[in-house]
């Protein structure tokens, strides 16, 4: 969509804001809202982008009537910096315009598992847990906990936590696979070196638009929450266990202490994996059409290894390295996000 368009779709949606009658409708003025900010975004960084071209274009211009060596060398520093300032903004621009197309979703469900290493890999999960929540935070996104499945020792065998955030989907959705860790874990006396692995699920969360369940086809089970080692810790049934009958998909849910949440909450993440099936189905029947891609949905690929011995992350599928490991772990994770991003924008280029 060009800029001129976009700016005409703007204002229609500043005019349908307008309409009394809108109050009586809080989904399609949610909508519109959200739609209104991600424009609002995109129409900013066009004009900043249009802004350094005219000062190129001036510079440019002093530059060639110029014949002092002081002026002169100044001018040229002062150009250097216009052009990779503009070139920043018009990537920026790109990846707005990305973030703007009507099916991008607008929030996504993380699934974390322990994988090979007993109780140091079940660590290991909550160590990325606690990664995706800090770096969710820093981006101003909301992060609720679905299910949370923790350990004596503070471990986690299995959780589920939903971002919602207008960018969350573009930032996040390369990090599903499997995540390896080399370290001395906290219960190695003898100090060596142990190699554990977690693994990490993502869908986007399914709108009610797209994927809707047949109450039919649901098993609804109400138990007792249940905290490490697995006894109850609380006296009321309010964790729910919903099974999908066709598929015999079963999730659980008992992060809240309200049974009407945590069912909402399992629903969710129901209908998510379901989206996910069934895409990935469709994937598969398109096969041949299908451009370059990292591959969000490889579950079973080992797509990154933490190495703090080195202090050292490094993501196998672009073969890049970063030092500064804990600083990482605390959610500066845009270093190693952005490189991806560019890798599969430099992908479906050549594609």
């Amino acid at each position: 969509m060009d800029i001129t368009s976009l700016q005409q779709e703007y204002d229609a949606v500043l005019q349908e804001l307008q309409n009394p009658a809108l109050i009586s409708d809080w989904e399609r003025f949610q909508e519109l809202s959200k739609k209104k900010a991600r424009m609002e975004k995109i129409l900013k960084k066009s004009q900043e982008a249009e802004d350094l071209r005219t000062q190129l274009q001036e510079n440019l211009e002093m530059l060639g009537a110029e014949d002092q060596p002081e002026l002169l060398s100044l001018a040229e520093e002062e150009l250097k910096t216009l052009q990779e300032k503009l070139k920043a903004a018009e990537q920026e621009l790109q990846e707005l315009l990305a973030t703007n197309k009507e099916n991008l979703p607008q929030a996504l469900i993380m699934e974390f598992r322990a994988g090979t290493g007993g109780e140091e890999a079940a660590l290991f999960a909550a160590d990325l847990l606690s990664m995706y929540q800090k770096y969710a935070a820093k981006k101003g996104w909301l992060t609720t906990l679905i299910e949370e499945d923790r350990t004596d020792i503070g471990g986690i065998k299995s959780a589920a936590i939903e971002i919602e955030g207008q960018e969350a989907f573009l930032h996040l959705q390369y990090e599903a696979g499997v995540h390896r860790v080399q370290r001395i874990p906290t219960t190695e006396k003898a100090g060596r070196i142990h190699t554990s692995t977690a693994t990490v699920a993502l869908f986007p969360r399914a709108a009610k638009t797209q994927f809707q369940i047949n109450s039919q086809d649901l098993k609804v089970e109400f138990t007792n929450s249940s905290g490490p080692g697995g006894q109850n810790v609380n006296k009321r049934q309010t964790a729910v266990r919903l099974t999908h009958v066709p598929t015999g998909l079963v999730v659980f849910s008992q992060s809240s202490r309200s049974q009407q949440k945590n069912k909402e909450a399992a629903l969710s993440l129901l209908e998510s994996k379901l989206l996910q099936q069934k895409e990935e189905k469709e994937e598969k029947e398109a096969a041949g059409k299908r451009k370059a891609q990292i591959g969000w949905a490889k579950r079973v690929e080992k797509i990154r290894t933490y190495n703090f011995p080195q202090n050292r992350v490094t993501d196998h599928r672009i073969e890049k390295s970063w030092h500064g490991l804990e600083n990482i772990m605390a959610g500066n994770l845009d270093p190693v996000i952005q490189s991806l991003r560019e890798y599969q924008r430099s992908s479906a280029e050549k594609a």
